[in-house]
C-alpha cells in the first residue's frame, strides 16, 4: 500500500489492485453464509414454549377416551388459541404399537404464546361454564376420561438447533 504524496490533510490510500481483489474474495468468503443463514427462532420471553401431553389409555378405551377429549377439552383449548393465551394445539396418536413399558396412545402438543401464559394462574373455569352449560354432564364425562386412563404425563420441549455449535 502506498500514500499519495499530497498535504497530511487530503492523504489518500490507494490500494494494488491484487490486495482490494484480496480483501473482496476475503469478504466474500466471511460473507457467503451469512447469505444462507437459518433465521433463529426469537429469544427472550416472547418466544412460544411447547408442551406435549402424552395420554396411556386403559386398554379397550382409547375410542372413548378420544371422543371425550375431543367434546370437552379441546373446545377448551380451541378457545384459548382463540384468545391468544395458544398459539396451536395439535394430536397425533402412534401408528403402530410400542412395548407396554412405553406405549402411550395420544401426544396433544400445546404451544402456548410464552412461558409466562404457560405458567400464569389461567382460571378456565368461567370458560368452562360458558362452553359447557350442563355442568353436571361435562363434570361427569371429564370425570370419566380420566377414570380410563392408565397414564398422564406433560413434558415441556425446546427446540435443538442441529445447523448450530
Amino acid at each position: 500500500m502506498a500514500f499519495e504524496a499530497v498535504r497530511p490533510e487530503k492523504r489518500m490510500l490507494t490500494v494494488p489492485r491484487s490486495v482490494s481483489t484480496s480483501f473482496a474474495c476475503l469478504a466474500t468468503i466471511l460473507l457467503y453464509p451469512l447469505a444462507f443463514a437459518v433465521p433463529q427462532a426469537p429469544s427472550g420471553p416472547d418466544r412460544p414454549f411447547v408442551v406435549e401431553y402424552y395420554y396411556k389409555v386403559k386398554w379397550g378405551h382409547a375410542e372413548e377416551f378420544i371422543t371425550l377429549f375431543k367434546k370437552n377439552h379441546y373446545p377448551l383449548l380451541k378457545k384459548e388459541v382463540e384468545m391468544g393465551r395458544l398459539l396451536k394445539v395439535t394430536a397425533v396418536t402412534p401408528r403402530y404399537h410400542t412395548t407396554e413399558d412405553g406405549r402411550w396412545d395420544y401426544r396433544v402438543t400445546i404451544v402456548f404464546k410464552n412461558a409466562a401464559s404457560a405458567n400464569e394462574d389461567f382460571d378456565e373455569k368461567s370458560l368452562i361454564k360458558q362452553l359447557f352449560p350442563d355442568q353436571e354432564t361435562y363434570k361427569r364425562e371429564e370425570q370419566r376420561r380420566f377414570e380410563i386412563l392408565d397414564a398422564h404425563w406433560d413434558s415441556p420441549t425446546k427446540d435443538l438447533d442441529l445447523n448450530g455449535p
